[in-house]
């Protein structure tokens, strides 16, 4: 996602480096590249034209102090139009009613269904909600059963009454959620391959009925520019609340995201990035435009990692590695706590400077990492904590239960090795880095 993009941008920026002032003219290719960043990142032409001209007129209206060279205002000018293009604030889920009601509407495909189970899973998580997952999609085949089946796997209760209007669904499902205490009631609703007055009708019957506090958009980010006629079309009828894109960590350009708000100020509250259900993410235009820069999101990492890692545990682990004591049993539990982030590579991206490191296109095969875990769980307690007993008999022995062969044990072992020597440096504040 906007991997492409940013390094077009980042690129153009690095041709002002060294200039001693901004100008019309040394800016001007650093304009035109950014120009085409965007138009090729599927961006509307209306918004790159606004975009770049405000970047031009600001940039030629700053004085460079002598504590700033010009590429650093430059990138910093840049980051502040993103952030504006992308919405300027963050706007949250609606989550203080009692009970919350929101409903889900979309074209078919755009995998409104799927969301309706990430967002239940979320507010659950971080609000300590009592989702009710309400099933009013009554024509497309299976999708009654796909909310189900998402139900039953997020343990979440699903309302439905099969191929019933669905104004009685919704009506049934409010009267269901207050006996029995749900306080987050989502609504998914049928969808259209397009666009049509039926579907428009019903929507509107429903929304009269459940008078939500959220109507929400989900729409396929890799549609492109048409996106946008999507989301007028549905707030012409609707009045959305926001909007949430899917599929950002496929292989879209990503530009429908610093359209959206310009064209039609209807904020993103999400992107979905992984199909699993814990993938869905709220939308920062900060941060965002951070990561279009390869600046990173260290903030979304950390929240990600509250979120799911034990306190007590990464304390205690913190503690070990600043003392050197940090043995394979602890190397395994970090492990486990890393796979409840998501992808790894996911998260490697969200570092700084990833994709200039060359992290931005890296693939971690959860195989390997089950290997490396297999190994380790074939030892015994006494040998994870004290690693340097491992000869060969004891390898040869590790390896046959693991399934591995001996030189994939001594690759572990290794690694380790020299993992521990880095964080002795870091702790003793011996490590030289190469800035």
């Amino acid at each position: 996602m906007f991997e492409y993009m940013g390094d077009r941008i980042s690129n153009a920026i690095k041709n002002i480096k060294g200039m001693g002032r901004i100008t019309e003219e040394n800016i001007s290719d650093a304009i035109k590249e950014i120009r085409i960043a965007l138009l090729e990142a599927d961006v509307n032409y209306e918004v790159v034209k606004q975009f770049t001209k405000n970047v031009k007129e600001k940039a030629l209206g700053l004085d460079v102090s002598k504590t700033l060279k010009p590429e650093e205002v430059f990138i910093k000018l840049v980051k502040d139009e993103l952030i504006t293009l992308l919405g300027n604030d963050y706007v949250p889920l609606i989550t203080d009613k009692n009970p919350t009601i929101i409903m889900l509407v979309g074209l078919q495909g755009s995998g409104k269904t799927t969301t309706c189970g990430k967002i239940a899973n979320l507010t659950r998580k971080k609000h300590s909600k009592k989702p009710l997952l309400v099933a009013c999609d009554i024509y497309r085949p299976a999708a009654i059963e796909q909310l189900c089946e998402i139900g039953k796997s997020l343990d979440i209760p699903v309302f439905t009454k099969g191929k019933e209007n669905p104004k009685d669904i919704v009506k049934d499902a409010l009267e269901f959620a207050k006996e029995n205490k749900h306080d987050y009631i989502i609504i998914d609703t049928a969808g259209r391959l397009h666009i049509d007055e039926e579907l428009m009708n019903e929507l509107t019957d429903i929304s009269n009925i459940a008078t939500p506090h959220e109507i929400l958009l989900v729409i396929d980010a890799m549609m492109g520019q048409d996106a946008i006629n999507v989301i007028k079309g549905f707030n012409d009828k609707l009045k959305l609340t926001g909007a949430i894109l899917t599929k950002m960590d496929g292989n879209t350009k990503g530009g429908v995201a610093l359209s959206v708000r310009h064209l039609t100020d209807v904020p993103i509250k999400f992107v979905g990035d992984s199909e699993k259900l814990d993938g869905i993410s709220e939308f920062y235009p900060e941060r965002m435009a951070e990561r279009i820069l390869d600046m990173g999101d260290i903030l979304s990492i950390a929240e990600k990692a509250a979120s799911v890692i034990d306190e007590n545990e990464a304390e205690d682990l913190a503690k070990k590695m600043k003392k050197g004591k940090f043995d394979l049993e602890d190397f395994l539990l970090t492990m486990k706590q890393m796979k409840k982030l998501g992808p790894l590579e996911n998260i490697l991206k969200m570092l700084p400077g990833a994709r200039k490191a060359g992290l931005g296109d890296i693939k971690i095969d959860e195989k390997e990492l089950a290997h490396v875990e297999a190994i380790i769980l074939s030892m015994t307690p006494y040998e994870r904590r004290h690693p340097e007993i491992l000869k060969m008999t004891r390898k040869q022995r590790i390896a046959k239960g693991s399934g591995r062969d001996v030189a994939e044990v001594n690759r572990l072992l290794k690694q380790f090795d020299n993992m521990k020597d880095m964080m002795k440096k870091m702790s003793s504040g011996k490590m030289n880095f190469p800035f």
